[in-house]
């Protein structure tokens, strides 16, 4: 056997299995003989297996590439869904001071009314006790607020306050004082039911999830101050007729 270079396994078996049949070449290529494998083929060079999936049409080209460069999607321009995302965060945030504002007002608005009622104490004491609610219902709306690294205005707070002022003393010279601000506070309290349904649907399209808890409690509270104002609407007239037939203080 010749000793020249230094042979691959498969043709080392081939040249043994040949060297002993006469007349035949040592150095037949391989896989000419029966029952002897090909001569083993790099990876590139295979067919792929019947069952392996093909690959899309876009990335045949670069397939067994070590050059092929990773897709990346464009940066350029804002995706509209996101925009909206951000404007809703932004209307919800200004919605959210907004309403920290009417808390206060309302605040301003009761208290006001509520050193006058003398003549109707159940008014009065239902009054107090939606003080105490406003109050808590600012308080959430700071907490919300805090929690989305923002925080109320106290300009608008302020401007809401005086306001709040001026509507109670603008009632205040009115001999049936206590029907118009009956009328009015129905009126606000319709107000804050709208708000906050509408803070809610913000908290919902901007995936504030964590605030619908605390919106809706302070939804039913107004809900339940509103119900209560509606069912003493025609006793509250009423007692004004008779105290003012009476000669009595009727206003207030």
């Amino acid at each position: 056997m010749p000793t020249g270079k230094a042979l691959r396994p498969v043709e080392l078996r081939v040249r043994e299995a040949t060297d002993s049949l006469p007349g035949q070449r040592a150095d037949l290529a391989p896989g000419t003989l029966r029952g002897m494998p090909p001569d083993p083929q790099g990876g590139e060079n295979r067919d792929p297996p019947a069952n392996a999936p093909a690959l899309p049409l876009g990335e045949q080209a670069s397939a067994g590439r070590n050059d092929a460069k990773p897709q990346t999607p464009s940066r350029q321009g804002t995706h509209p869904m996101n925009a909206m995302t951000d404007k809703t965060r932004d209307v919800y945030l200004v919605g959210l001071r907004n309403q920290h504002a009417v808390e206060n007002q309302a605040i301003e608005l009761l208290e006001r009314q509520v050193g006058r009622l003398e003549n109707y104490p159940e008014m009065a004491e239902r009054m107090r006790k939606h003080i105490a609610e406003s109050k808590e219902q600012a308080r959430r709306i700071e907490e919300l607020l805090s929690g989305l690294g923002s925080s109320h205005s106290t300009f608008k707070d302020t401007a809401m306050s005086v306001l709040g002022n001026l509507m109670a003393l603008g009632h205040t010279p009115a001999s049936d004082e206590v029907l118009k601000n009956t009328l009015a506070n129905f009126a606000f309290e319709h107000y804050e039911i709208a708000a906050y349904k509408s803070l809610l649907t913000l908290a919902d399209a901007a995936g504030h999830n964590a605030a619908k808890a605390a919106l809706q409690a302070s939804l039913r509270e107004e809900e339940a101050m509103a119900a209560w104002i509606e069912q003493h609407i025609a006793p509250t007239t009423l007692r004004f007729v008779e105290r003012s037939a009476a000669g009595q203080t009727a206003g207030v």
